[in-house]
């Protein structure tokens, strides 16, 4: 039977909807509130920390998303580590919420198609994520000027926004991750353990198990330092299948203007480079280019087998 209008017809309508539900329901208010106040610790524990320790510094604005005061972790490793849980919570029962609560066939029954109620569930739950990212950002902005007295300059401007659009991207691969094991789990419990199981090991344990497979896919011969570099650079590889390690290695580069390589840093690099002098915003970019550009892929990639999944269920009740 062929279809008739398009078939994103009421993505818009259905995204509106889900943010909404998403953004008064108790359990999002716990989460955020949560984020809200570890945020505001990391951010206090860095601003003590700076004006403990920096006397001059041209990127110091960017230093309140790096810097840590124990036992409170950075602003970044804090984001990097909780972001996963609010997206897995958003998206764990986006699909088979549905089904449990049988209303799955009555939303298909309106004139909209499977296409619509996927990408609006998505677009929605990134919809208040990235609500969250950006009211965090400004909050630490807001807190920089006002306790640090000083206004973040245009470079640092440019960094910051780079930086939270690449974190959109990172939340969004945790979401596409959860919606997939929602349409394929019609339990809503059991698909947030599947997610919740993929994380902690992609986030906790592969950087114990990439050097172990590094060690069987290239073995090293202590006596040629050629093989010792291979061996490093197949572990690097099987490291950046985690999104975890590409979303650190961009915020090295994003946060970190005097940093120039995500991997081995040879002299040749180095060459003509005045020592400590910052790399230029577009060079950054440029060198973390593949890590956002795997993160996006990552995110079509399980979002497409949410969606070719969802197109052959049954949904009748």
């Amino acid at each position: 039977m062929k279809r008739e209008g398009s078939p994103l017809r009421g993505v818009t309508t259905i995204a509106l909807k889900e943010a909404a539900d998403h953004m008064t329901s108790a359990r999002m208010h716990l989460i955020m509130l949560l984020v809200l106040l570890t945020a505001i610790g990391s951010v206090y524990g860095a601003i003590q920390q700076i004006k403990a320790t920096t006397s001059e510094d041209p990127f110091l604005f960017l230093r309140l998303f790096t810097t840590a005061q124990q036992p409170l972790p950075s602003f970044a490793a804090f984001l990097g580590f909780l972001l996963p849980l609010v997206a897995i919570a958003l998206g764990s029962d986006a699909i088979n919420g549905e089904y449990s609560r049988r209303t799955m066939s009555r939303l298909l029954a309106q004139p909209i198609y499977r296409d619509a109620v996927l990408f609006g569930k998505f677009l929605g739950a990134l919809l208040v994520i990235a609500v969250a990212l950006v009211t965090l950002w400004l909050l630490m902005t807001g807190l920089g000027i006002l306790l640090l007295g000083l206004a973040p300059s245009g470079a640092e401007l440019v960094r910051g926004i780079a930086y939270l659009a690449a974190t959109l991207a990172y939340g969004g691969v945790w979401l596409a991750l959860a919606i997939t094991f929602s349409t394929f789990i019609r339990s809503p419990a059991t698909s947030a353990l599947a997610a919740l199981s993929v994380w902690l090991v992609l986030t906790l344990f592969w950087g114990m198990i990439a050097p172990l497979i590094a060690q069987v896919i290239s073995p090293a011969d202590p006596f040629d330092p050629m093989s010792l570099l291979s061996q490093f650079e197949t572990q690097q590889m099987v490291a950046r299948l985690s999104p975890q390690t590409l979303y650190g290695e961009v915020t090295l580069m994003l946060l970190d203007p005097s940093a120039r390589s995500v991997g081995p840093l040879f002299m040749s690099q180095m060459e003509g480079a005045v020592l400590g002098a910052p790399l230029p915003t577009f060079q950054s970019l440029v060198i973390v280019w593949p890590q956002i550009s795997g993160l996006v892929a990552a995110m079509i990639l399980l979002f497409t087998l949410a969606y070719v999944a969802f197109q052959r269920q049954e949904v009748r009740a």
